[in-house]
């Protein structure tokens, strides 16, 4: 595969503004001319939808932690050869709502899975990594205070989402050129002027319009 597009992912807890990013981040590649196609994690292929449909069913209890890991591996590569790698050939911006790290932080450190999911998640990213990834970062108990109907994995307990927010922090630590954390317990003007910026000097080291990010 033959990469053009900078590959831009985000991140966060439930409730903590990804959609609002996202448009935000659309809408500056789309006043500057460039091509910009979204994708979200599980879903965005008719597979990956109905395979999100049972993650998030509150009636699916039973679900056991490998079998969701498995899920969300198998709509990720679903997306990544049905969709994302064509996208990466032809666009110049592909932003995705959530990707592998999700993986990382949910099933492998909040769900204590562990070196089997950082296995798992190397075999079935088919070697695409994203350029430049946002960690929106608020705390767990005022993001899911923001969602009024609650799916099956925003219904688990704080201490899970507590889980994730630490997860996530350490992941940024130990990935500090690719994840960038932005405090999203802010108002949205100083969350956009923040991702802004990161994004200005990613564009710059990375030469965006010059046939994408070199990693």
């Amino acid at each position: 595969m033959k990469k053009k597009a900078f590959f831009i992912t985000l991140e966060g807890l439930e409730g903590s503004g990804k959609s609002s990013v996202i448009n935000f981040l659309e809408n500056i590649f789309k006043k500057n001319k460039l091509h910009v196609v979204v994708f979200r994690e599980p879903g965005s292929t008719r597979i990956g939808e109905k395979i999100r449909e049972i993650l998030l069913d509150k009636k699916n209890n039973e679900l056991s932690s490998h079998t969701e890991l498995l899920l969300y591996l198998a709509a990720r590569t679903q997306l990544i050869e049905e969709k994302l790698q064509a996208a990466l050939s032809k666009f110049d911006v592909v932003i995705c709502d959530r990707f592998f790290d999700s993986t990382l932080v949910y099933q492998g450190y909040a769900l204590g899975l562990g070196a089997i999911v950082e296995k798992a998640v190397a075999m079935f990213s088919l070697t695409v990594i994203p350029d430049l990834t946002f960690i929106l970062d608020t705390p767990a108990k005022k993001g899911l205070a923001r969602i009024a109907h609650k799916d099956r994995i925003e219904s688990r307990p704080l201490r899970f989402h507590n889980k994730l927010r630490q997860g996530y922090l350490k992941l940024a630590r130990k990935y500090p050129a690719r994840i960038k954390v932005v405090d999203a317990d802010s108002s949205l003007p100083d969350i956009y002027k923040k991702v802004e910026s990161i994004l200005k000097e990613k564009i710059i080291s990375c030469k965006l319009y010059d046939a994408g990010c070199r990693r």
